[in-house]
């Protein structure tokens, strides 16, 4: 089976081929640098983290543009309310994200171009849809892109004009229609000089939407393969761009894929709700590999429920992947497949994963086979199987869990602690390894019946215990 896609602007699932054989071009909408990251943000940029993962896995060259919106009305706003440069605010909280995706594993990507950096480009882009005659200068300053003038606005969506009039909205002085959208945003007397440039129209400031256009455009060329995104961007940011690209005469991106939502509690998030849950929360709160595993788990366009239970669900699951695999490592010692810095390239995926990710990156199914490989090793391990077996076996395992960006035993996670949650499990395993050493004396002693209580007592607990030549290990099967 070839990698096949879905595509909003189609709504159909199609094989992937890309523009330029070997190779495929992405990209991505990136933050607007108005705050600290969210819970939000790390499910779009992880659910196509695993999609660069998988295309590198299949043997294509990737070329990954995320954006930086480093300036738009909130950032000049907050800044201001905070009583701080707009330029110092917008890279305090760049830098935040960029420290948060870190830490989750994710792919730095090839080029992070940002807005401020790319107005000449932006420039042209105008000059060039005002020739064609789809955009116009109001003589103040801003130019905006005339909807009505191409005919195929609202295609990906699937929206006619007709229904985008709002007749309780006030256009703005300057616009012909209410319905156009600014390319390039008046200077204002209220904000800083520093946050507008000159232009042959007048000074100002980008529109949201012709940066990613522009940049777009300058890394990955007039046509390119995939532009992703959140699903709460489809309308009006991603029909903006599509409009004005395909205006400017070019082929703009041959595929749409947005990532779905994320529910907090059942609950869409927001700060109106008091369920808004920030990046810091979240990974002081749990184990750093168990929020990337919650946040991937799901379909990348389903929605994904972020809760208490999906928590600890996902920090078991963690725990086990993390325990087969290094004792899968510790027997095996000096293997090649052992290694933090192993080649996983080369590693056997089973066949039923590579049709799963292949189906439109299905990791619910993808999953289903990374368990089935862990109870695989564990038999063998428990076996006594010969080390190539265990090694195969070890190397499958930790090459789909690298397509998730989760190799326990890679450098990203290997003998990783997380702060409290770190300092929890150590005590844990303090306590628990008293309770295993208090049976070891019992079972020296014959003293079977209290073996076995204390053994019953942890499985109660939620804690299995494994017997092995080198003593007794543990792993929590479940929270009590």
């Amino acid at each position: 089976m070839t990698l096949h896609l879905h595509d909003t602007a189609t709504r159909t699932t199609t094989p992937l081929i890309p523009v330029r054989e070997g190779a495929v071009s992405l990209y991505v909408c990136g933050p607007t640098t108005q705050g600290a990251p969210h819970l939000g943000h790390l499910r779009t940029f992880l659910a196509f983290d695993v999609l660069v993962r998988w295309l590198e896995r299949s043997g294509y060259t990737v070329t990954h543009v995320r954006n930086v919106t480093d300036i738009d009305d909130k950032i000049l706003a907050k800044s201001a309310e905070a009583g701080a440069e707009w330029w110092a605010w917008s890279l305090r909280f760049e830098r935040e994200f960029h420290d948060v995706l870190d830490r989750l594993g994710n792919r730095r990507p090839t080029y992070e171009p940002r807005a401020t950096g790319h107005v000449p480009e932006m420039i042209a882009f105008m000059g060039r849809l005002i020739d064609r005659g789809h955009a116009y200068a109001d003589g103040n300053g801003s130019v905006y892109f005339d909807v009505a003038s191409f005919p195929e606005y609202g295609a990906l969506t699937r929206q006619s004009l007709e229904d985008m009039h709002d007749a309780g909205e006030e256009m703005e002085p300057g616009k012909r229609d209410r319905r156009d959208f600014a390319l390039w945003k008046a200077a204002k007397p209220t904000e800083p000089g520093t946050a507008s440039w000159d232009t042959p129209y007048g000074r100002g400031r980008p529109g949201w939407h012709l940066e990613c256009s522009a940049m777009s455009h300058k890394y990955l060329g007039e046509t390119f393969d995939i532009h992703a995104g959140g699903l709460d961007l489809r309308f009006p940011h991603h029909e903006n761009e599509q409009a004005q690209s395909r205006a400017a005469g070019y082929g703009f991106a041959q595929r749409w894929m947005h990532s779905g939502v994320l529910t907090v509690d059942g609950l869409k998030m927001g700060k109106s709700l008091d369920n808004f849950v920030t990046a810091a929360r979240a990974l002081a709160d749990h184990p750093t590999p168990a929020v990337r595993l919650a946040l991937v788990s799901g379909h990348y366009r389903a929605t994904v429920e972020y809760n208490d239970r999906a928590l600890r669900e996902a920090e078991v699951v963690w725990e086990r992947f993390t325990a087969t695999t290094r004792r899968a490592a510790e027997l095996l010692g000096g293997h090649p497949l052992a290694a933090a810095d192993a080649d996983l390239s080369t590693a056997q995926l089973p066949q039923a994963f590579r049709d799963a990710m292949d189906d439109d990156l299905a990791v619910p199914e993808a999953l289903a086979v990374i368990h089935r490989q862990q109870a695989a090793l564990n038999s063998a391990l428990a076996a006594d199987s010969s080390t190539e077996d265990i090694a195969m076996a070890l190397g499958a395992l930790r090459g789909m869990l690298d397509v998730l960006g989760l190799d326990p035993l890679g450098t990203q996670w290997a003998g990783a602690s997380d702060g409290a949650v770190g300092a929890e499990r150590e005590a844990l395993d303090a306590l628990i390894r008293a309770q295993l050493a208090a049976r070891a004396a019992a079972r020296a002693e014959k003293d079977w019946p209290r073996a076995d209580a204390i053994r019953d007592a942890l499985a109660e607990a939620g804690i299995q215990v494994e017997d092995g030549p080198d003593g007794a290990r543990w792993t929590l099967t479940h929270h009590a």
